[in-house]
């Protein structure tokens, strides 16, 4: 008989004889992970099976009506775990939306001008929050030497 090895937890099994191009042991995580990879896989990649599962989710919904909101009164901490997780998201999302992420607009520059010195920074594309080292030379304005 073949021997073949989980492609999950590593270790060797005996393929079914009704299966033998079987690659996951009989283990419950194994088999469970299984499914969620075939799952994510089909998901993504088959539309009559994407628009099965929103329906389906769908009619869970409208024959379990107030089922979240009483879930979120019985379990205070995950509401607030996910009040929490949900302000980290939109920050981070606003954060992207930026344009060109510049958070200072200076809308009367000063006089300096600012040179950008050293190796990396022609890789830079409009983003000044990742400059970890910036060399500042000031403008001076040009003065008469008086004469000797």
């Amino acid at each position: 008989m073949p021997i073949s090895r989980c492609r999950h937890c590593r270790t060797v099994f005996t393929p079914s004889i009704y299966h033998p191009d079987q690659q996951v042991c009989l283990s419950a995580e194994c088999q469970r992970t299984r499914r969620r990879e075939d799952h994510r896989k089909r998901y993504q990649t088959d539309p009559l099976y994407r628009q099965q599962c929103r329906e389906s989710t769908q009619k869970w919904r409208e024959a379990t009506p107030g089922y979240y909101r009483r879930y979120r009164q019985s379990h205070p901490e995950y509401a607030n775990r996910n009040r929490e997780g949900q302000r980290r998201r939109d920050r981070k999302r606003q954060v992207a939306d930026l344009v060109k992420n510049n958070l200072a607009i200076a809308m009367n520059p000063p006089r300096a001008r600012v040179w950008l010195v050293g190796p990396g920074f022609e890789a830079l594309a409009k983003n000044n929050l990742a400059i970890s080292e910036v060399v500042i030379f000031q403008e001076i304005a040009a003065t008469q030497v008086p004469a000797l």
